[in-house]
């Protein structure tokens, strides 16, 4: 007996599908049998590359800038007339550059609005297009990939920790407002085991290792395993923050 895919015949829109975390939500969610909108903003060779590896037929990748309202209102539109619909929004485009808490002249006017432009306005932007498709059939789920920084104030810099915050709230005031057709949750990774770790020196990452008390950085695939539970398998989780950082902030 064929057993059904969960996800078959939904439709899934993954901001920055093209990087490490987007990467495991597109294969995660296609795997599942969701028809996959890989969105990318300059790494199109990336983003190709994503496409051909999900399973299933049917998925497609846009070129956008989420902090661009015309380039989101464009890949909204695409959604509509190529796919009539959307069940889940990823909001996980982002961006950070790392500049020590203590260096206030560093975090310029220009770096700090192109973080909240990004990470905020961005996925704002984004609800806001896709809010009808959504809507539709009373069944729609957004997650915004947040971050533990949001929470804790620690991360690549104090922008990026305050645009955290404020992606986690606006997931409280948008799963009240958008409730009941459509829910809202917040999933927030600690330091992510992948490209960006990388950059840090190996004795940083030992020690982020050894204070983790499940005793190992997380994965782009823990968090698209996360994401995936909130859609199937939490069905009445909206305007809150899923944490997934074995249990970093603990200690």
């Amino acid at each position: 007996m064929n057993i059904p895919h969960p996800l078959s015949g939904r439709v899934a829109l993954v901001t920055g599908g093209s990087g490490d975390i987007g990467a495991a939500t597109c294969r995660r969610l296609a795997t599942a049998g969701a028809t996959v909108i890989v969105n990318f903003r300059s790494s199109e060779d990336a983003a190709r590359r994503v496409l051909d590896s999900l399973p299933g037929e049917g998925h497609s990748r846009i070129h956008a800038a989420v902090d661009r309202a015309e380039d989101v209102r464009r890949m909204a539109d695409f959604v509509a007339e190529r796919y009539g619909r959307l069940d889940i929004l990823v909001n996980n485009a982002g961006f950070t550059r790392f500049i020590d808490h203590a260096d206030l002249n560093a975090l310029d006017d220009d770096l700090i609005d192109n973080i909240f432009q990004t990470n905020w306005r961005g996925a704002f932007a984004c609800i806001r297009a896709c809010k009808d498709l959504l809507a539709a059939d009373g069944g729609g789920v957004v997650i915004n990939i947040s971050s533990i920084a949001g929470r804790t104030g620690l991360g690549s810099n104090v922008a990026y920790c305050a645009s955290k915050a404020a992606l986690d709230s606006m997931t409280r005031s948008l799963g009240r407002a958008l409730a009941p057709k459509i829910r809202v949750v917040s999933v927030s990774p600690g330091l992510v085991d992948g490209p960006y770790a990388a950059t840090f020196d190996r004795a940083f990452i030992a020690e982020q290792t050894r204070r983790t008390p499940l005793g190992r950085l997380i994965t782009a695939e823990d968090v698209a395993d996360t994401i995936y539970a909130v859609i199937v398998h939490m069905p009445m989780l909206t305007g809150t923050d899923v944490h997934v950082d074995g249990g970093r902030p603990l200690t």
